[in-house]
């Protein structure tokens, strides 16, 4: 059978350009291998994270990488059985953050923050989906004088692309936005604007809710290979063939799999997350805190928190290590004193990343009627009312709104 343009990848990535595509006409079919909302939209930290515009390959983290990477347990680490495979990502990751390659890969995330911010809005208006938002802010948390002088560069950065914040210098200016916290935290910066959805995964499926009411179709189907032939685009599933006029790739960390079939080889590695959800009552959180020197993060989730973060560089294969999970609660027993960590869900996911810390966002160089729109790391749930309207002016064949050059797949 024909669709007009197929979708695959149903989290929140695929789902809001699904939405898009709906709303300037296409009809839309999106297909998942597990289902809606199935893997990292379900388990991040629920934030809309437009502060964090500063890419992970940042000069000088070479510098650092040794000494986080002898820890298997710390906020970054790759298992010993993955450690060969993931030489050429890392060798490309080191790359990214030259001087001249970090500076425009920060310019093209910075204009995809901007575009995303815009269109969040716009999206929230279109689903009803204002109740499903949080807007309590952020902060960041220092434990000494030095380690907050170290991160002012990162503020004034923020301050130069308009992001607004405080800077707090006491233990008590801190206690007025979040009581609670262990008083080794003597400084902080905190983000009034930041955002979170109350819940990641109800936020996508609600999103697709109302794409079905809308007439959109969601189908669990498990996609083996593309191809381009006469007309568009070839869809080989495990017990069937779909020809589709345009395609557009969301699968997350699974998207280079699907891409190779096209002869595209991108560089795609998975950052795996950890986190533990705890229940209503554990504690009484007032705003997103992350700890940036241990590599977390506190969230309200459904009236719970969900303590999760840390980077595992492991693929697609290995087992869990679940002790990083529990390596997090138990820091953030320490940092919030009165938190109960009984009844908590541990929960893994995949973070789809690209070397230089930037998504693809643009047609296969091998098909044209192929979009793709993967790879954005942390950034997922931030980026991707943003990333839609792309994916939509490119269905469109219209200008897009910012230049996406940057998120060729092609750059590699």
């Amino acid at each position: 059978m024909t669709e007009q343009v197929v979708v695959v990848g149903a989290g929140v990535i695929g789902i809001t350009t699904a939405l898009e595509l709906q709303r300037r006409g296409h009809s839309v079919l999106v297909l998942d291998r597990e289902g809606i909302a199935a893997g990292a939209s379900a388990g991040n930290a629920g934030a809309f994270a437009f502060t964090e515009v500063e890419p992970l390959a940042t000069p000088g983290i070479m510098r650092k990488a040794p000494k986080w990477l002898l820890d298997p347990l710390g906020p970054l680490s790759i298992p010993p059985a993955y450690a060969l495979k993931i030489v050429p990502w890392m060798v490309r990751f080191w790359r990214a953050s030259r001087p001249g390659s970090y500076k425009g890969n920060l310019s093209a995330q910075v204009s995809l923050m901007q575009h995303s911010v815009d269109a969040l809005p716009r999206l929230i208006a279109d689903v009803d989906g204002e109740p499903m938002m949080q807007r309590d802010g952020q902060m960041q948390l220092y434990e000494s004088e030095a380690e907050f002088r170290a991160s002012l560069p990162a503020w004034e950065l923020r301050r130069q692309h308009g992001i607004e914040f405080d800077l707090l210098e006491s233990r008590d200016e801190i206690a007025e936005i979040q009581p609670g916290l262990n008083p080794r935290f003597t400084h902080a910066g905190f983000t009034p604007a930041w955002m979170n959805t109350v819940d990641p995964k109800k936020w996508v499926e609600h999103l697709a809710q109302t794409l079905i009411s809308r007439g959109g179709r969601v189908e669990v189907r498990d996609i083996r290979a593309l191809a381009r032939v006469t007309g568009g685009v070839q869809i080989t599933l495990a017990d069937d063939t779909i020809t589709a006029s345009k395609v557009v790739i969301c699968a997350g960390a699974w998207s280079h799999h699907l891409a190779r079939t096209l002869g595209d080889h991108i560089p795609l590695e998975t950052e795996r997350g950890y986190n533990t959800t705890l229940p209503d009552g554990g504690f009484d959180l007032r705003t997103h805190l992350t700890f940036p020197g241990h590599g977390f993060v506190a969230s309200r989730i459904n009236g719970g928190v969900r303590i999760g973060g840390a980077v595992e560089l492991g693929g697609l294969t290995l087992p869990p290590n679940y002790k990083r999970a529990d390596v997090l609660l138990n820091k953030a027993a320490k940092f919030l004193p009165g938190l109960n960590t009984e009844g908590g869900t541990q929960w893994m996911g995949f973070r789809p990343s690209l070397p230089d810390s930037l998504p693809v966002i643009g047609a296969s160089p091998n098909a044209r009627d192929v979009i793709y729109a993967f790879g954005h790391g942390h950034l997922g749930l931030t980026q991707a009312a943003g990333t839609a309207e792309l994916v939509g002016a490119l269905i469109d064949n219209q200008p897009t709104q910012i230049a996406l050059a940057p998120f060729s797949a092609t750059r590699f």
